[in-house]
């Protein structure tokens, strides 16, 4: 146990960004403390969602809080249930908080606005919205293009090294990303929200035309992967396998 003062003298309670204050967390992480006597909870925090992250830490390392003026007290059963008390308002304004959010992001998407993230290729962000990368543009467009000429994603890739041609970050493309690219709404002027699609803000790089083919063609190699894993098996096990009277055995599938 410390016999020790915590002072922030001229930073806000508001704020976790204190000296003294991560100094007395780094104290009760080391199992330094037993009890932390405050005079006002507002001197601590003056958040419930941060005064809920504090007591987690306090719980976990077997810490009592007091509040002096404030008759609260964690050593009690009174004051224990005074804390979870306001520890389950501190729970609705998180949850209050968090549904604002995700309406506030529906709302957004649902006027095609881009809600930030990672910028796609082809696009670079100016005053939180997307706009055109000439440079980059020609690029997706040529990856599009080739990947209908090729029919193929491995084929795309092998394509891509021999050419020398790499992301933004100087790297090849990996079979991850290229899916992931050329099934990207973003590049035909959408936004998708769910299972919702918005007309975007931003300007499309890819037709739809060309954007359909590439989904078609994507869909088609998915079912032909599929299939010709399935038949291959079947074929092998067909003229392999045997019951007691002869007669061949067919293979299926459980779950």
């Amino acid at each position: 146990m410390l016999d020790k003062q915590y002072n922030d003298g001229g930073f806000s309670g508001g704020t976790m960004e204190r000296p003294a204050f991560k100094e007395l967390l780094k104290d009760i992480e080391n199992d330094k403390i037993d009890i932390v006597v405050v005079y006002k909870v507002d001197r601590l925090t003056r958040s419930l969602m941060d005064f809920s992250k504090i007591i987690d830490v306090f719980d976990r390392h077997e810490t009592s809080f007091v509040s002096i003026t404030q008759q609260f007290n964690t050593t009690t059963s009174m004051g224990r249930l005074t804390l979870n008390i306001l520890l389950s308002f501190a729970q609705f304004e998180r949850e209050v908080t968090g549904e604002r959010i995700r309406d506030k992001i529906a709302a957004s998407k649902k006027k095609g606005m881009w809600m930030g993230g990672k910028v796609p290729l082809g696009y670079l962000k100016e005053d939180k919205k997307l706009v055109v990368h000439n440079e980059d543009a020609q690029k997706v467009q040529m990856l599009f293009d080739k990947y209908l000429e090729l029919k193929s994603v491995p084929k795309l890739i092998q394509y891509l090294k021999e050419n020398e041609i790499k992301t933004k970050t100087d790297k090849y493309f990996s079979k991850g990303q290229l899916y992931h690219l050329l099934a990207n709404k973003i590049y035909i002027g959408k936004i998708t929200h769910k299972d919702k699609i918005y007309d975007g803000e931003h300007e499309a790089i890819i037709c739809d035309e060309i954007f359909e083919k590439v989904q078609m063609l994507l869909y088609e190699n998915k079912i032909d992967k599929t299939c010709g894993v399935k038949c291959s098996s079947n074929s092998l096990l067909v003229v392999l396998i045997y019951d007691d009277l002869g007669k061949k055995m067919t293979p299926s599938h459980s779950k």
